[in-house]
């Protein structure tokens, strides 16, 4: 993935003793260009997360979503029963699995009593036993949209602590992007259609899903 640099207008002068005519150079580079001298380039989660989420991450997940009614359906209680179909593991063939998913329903409960918020949704057209629900924040627990993207993988990035601040910053597009646009706390007994990733979380059949598009029907 492309690394791009942050260019904040100022300059910071790198001194190079070098042998030009028997004088010493001093080369002025402003911030942010440094990468093109020395061969490192300054990571920014943002400003890689902000490269792809149009143009990349959105188109991708809109795409590739696998209807929710029709998943649970076929899945029958198993949610880790189409992960050959359909399903991402974090680590290419191990880790954590996730799917991306897309669906319509009516929003049945809004809980902001923890800072882990979510939207409680009855699915159109299901009746099973799962409960589907829509992460609203502040706080977004787990990492399914970076997991699920095609593009992004561990090895891109030089350490986990780079790796982690991508999630965080897919998640804090998802609150000031996708979920603050539409009030949630207005929502309950509306319709709404989703499309989001969710991982499967171990001995629970609960869906949890963070969207990347959330819109009031």
């Amino acid at each position: 993935m492309k690394r791009r640099v942050i260019a904040l207008g100022l300059t910071l002068a790198l001194a190079a003793s070098t042998l030009l005519t028997g004088c010493g150079i001093v080369k002025v580079v402003k911030i942010g260009e440094e990468g093109k001298y020395t061969g490192n380039v300054e990571f920014n989660a943002g400003d890689d997360v902000a490269a792809i989420w149009e143009d990349s991450a959105l188109p991708e997940m809109n795409e590739t979503a696998v209807d929710l009614t029709e998943f649970l359906t076929q899945s029958n209680g198993d949610l880790t029963a189409l992960a050959d179909d359909y399903g991402k593991y974090s680590m290419g063939d191990s880790g954590e699995l996730s799917y991306v998913v897309k669906g319509t329903g009516t929003v049945e409960e809004v809980n902001t009593d923890s800072q882990a918020g979510f939207m409680t949704v009855k699915l159109e057209g299901y009746t099973g036993s799962e409960a589907v629900k829509i992460q609203i924040g502040p706080v977004y627990k787990g990492s399914s949209i970076r997991d699920t993207l095609s593009f992004i993988k561990f090895g891109d990035y030089k350490n986990q602590e780079e790796w982690a601040a991508v999630s965080q910053s897919i998640n804090q597009v998802v609150a000031d992007d996708v979920v603050g646009p539409v009030e949630p706390s207005s929502l309950q007994g509306k319709n709404i259609s989703f499309v989001g990733a969710f991982t499967v979380s171990s001995g629970s059949t609960d869906v949890l899903i963070t969207p990347v598009v959330l819109e009031v029907k």
